[in-house]
């Protein structure tokens, strides 16, 4: 056989097993995706795998380069990637996505085993592709901010501002209705 009657029976052959899955996508009749996980599973990823021409006598293109990804570090992508590729050398001549996505979904916990995920203390920096993950952020971030207290002397110096025709804001002197109530017992002095 040849690598296109290969391709083209590896093709009849993955639509009709993921026929109806919701994970999986054709993006064309050489490059697939797979979802591993369920939505909102924070150990989620997405695997594409890309044919190339020679397919299935040489390794498919594996790429975790998809929005899907981006919670995940480079090193623990990297490291999916590589596991992969390793099991496509193993199975090189024959056809072999089906097999990919199947290990993929077999050792998901073992591939995310060192991903961290994200929290709102995610800072990334200039480079791309590269993030990192302050720990201090995560302990501050869940105290309050403590505002600043002014002074007596610097809330009059407030109070006492006005604006660019020399009047003083509208409402300086409006009463607190609900501190007038409460100081009143809520009665009023009719």
């Amino acid at each position: 056989m040849t690598a296109n009657e290969d391709q083209e029976m590896e093709l009849e052959a993955l639509r009709s097993i993921y026929e109806g899955d919701e994970c999986f996508k054709e993006l064309s009749p050489t490059c697939f995706q797979y979802r591993i996980g369920d939505l909102g599973n924070p150990k989620a990823f997405i695997v594409e795998v890309s044919w190339p021409e020679t397919y299935p006598e040489t390794v498919p293109v594996v790429s975790m380069n998809t929005f899907f990804n981006n919670s995940i570090s480079q090193p623990v992508k990297q490291s999916i990637i590589a596991k992969l590729l390793e099991e496509a050398e193993a199975n090189l001549g024959t056809v072999m996505t089906y097999t990919l996505f199947e290990y993929a979904k077999d050792n998901q916990e073992k591939l995310m085993e060192n991903h961290e995920p994200f929290s709102s203390a995610v800072m990334m920096s200039s480079e791309p592709n590269s993030t990192t993950v302050s720990s201090n952020n995560a302990s501050s971030s869940k105290k309050k901010e403590k505002k600043d207290q002014l002074s007596k002397a610097q809330k009059r110096k407030l109070a006492e501002r006005t604006d660019h025709r020399g009047e003083l804001p509208r409402g300086w002197n409006w009463v607190d209705v609900i501190k007038h109530l409460s100081k009143t017992g809520g009665k009023d002095d009719d």
